[in-house]
């Protein structure tokens, strides 16, 4: 397999067709595809979320966003062997290195999906953790992100456009409320970063979580107490309201913006 740069919307429509979420980070800095007998099978970015400084002076205070690159999205073609993401990550890693003057490759295994992040450990990432993430569920198990949700809740006068929905609305939309684990991994790209992380607010270590490590807690319409699940609490394969269509074609006016 090789690694080489490929076009935005390139990588866009790849990952839309292939992805369980298709939307895509906006600040994206690097699109790289994989190519196997010139045929494009895995696609990979690099860049930041949604609160770039925040993310890295977290982990450490002293650094700022030109010391580290995000994974955005990654993603293989399903026809391709199952340690194919992890010859993608090796792959990733040497270009990083030639390619950038980082300190750090960080990213996040979405426990909220059932992901413990299995890729990650066996690229030799440490571990540092877990943060609690939430999503919404409907009565028909359909996952929807809370940005989608904002979209299309009324702005009512008094609330902000983008507000969370309230009881009233949750019982209305008869949506349940799910929260989970995302699990912190990070990769240092040198041996000197890697010393440098006896300096993080976190221990990273090779102690990595496992399935047994998952478990959701669900709140559902109209109820005031979640309750504990080791069962993940919705299906990814349902878009029959909210999702529809999602995969099919990316927005790539919005990814552009």
């Amino acid at each position: 397999m090789k690694l080489k740069k490929i076009h935005k919307v390139t990588a866009a429509e790849f990952i839309a067709e292939r992805h369980y979420s298709a939307v895509m980070p906006k600040l994206t800095k690097h699109f790289l595809g994989c190519f196997e007998n010139d045929e494009l099978v895995g696609a990979i970015t690099f860049g930041w979320g949604t609160r770039p400084m925040h993310t890295i002076q977290a982990l450490f205070p002293e650094l700022n966003t030109k010391d580290y690159y995000e994974i955005g999205k990654m993603c293989m073609d399903d026809k391709m062997l199952r340690n194919s993401e992890s010859q993608l990550l090796s792959l990733s890693v040497n270009w990083l290195k030639e390619n950038t003057n980082i300190k750090y490759l960080f990213t996040w295994a979405d426990g909220l999906v059932g992901k413990p992040g299995y890729v990650y450990q066996a690229a030799n990432f440490l571990y540092g953790g877990h943060s609690i993430t939430d999503t919404y569920v409907t009565e028909k198990g359909e996952k929807v992100h809370p940005r989608t949700i904002q979209g299309i809740l009324p702005n009512e006068e008094g609330l902000k456009y983008g507000h969370r929905p309230n009881f009233e609305q949750l019982k209305e939309l008869k949506l349940s409320r799910v929260k989970g684990k995302q699990f912190r991994y990070i990769y240092p790209m040198t041996k000197k970063d890697r010393k440098y992380l006896k300096k993080s607010t976190v221990v990273w270590n090779l102690n990595h979580p496992k399935h047994s490590d998952l478990e959701w807690k669900i709140k559902l319409p109209g109820e005031t107490e979640y309750a504990k699940t080791k069962t993940m609490p919705f299906n990814l394969s349902k878009e029959t309201e909210y999702n529809k269509g999602s995969r099919s074609k990316p927005n790539l006016m919005e990814f552009f913006s």
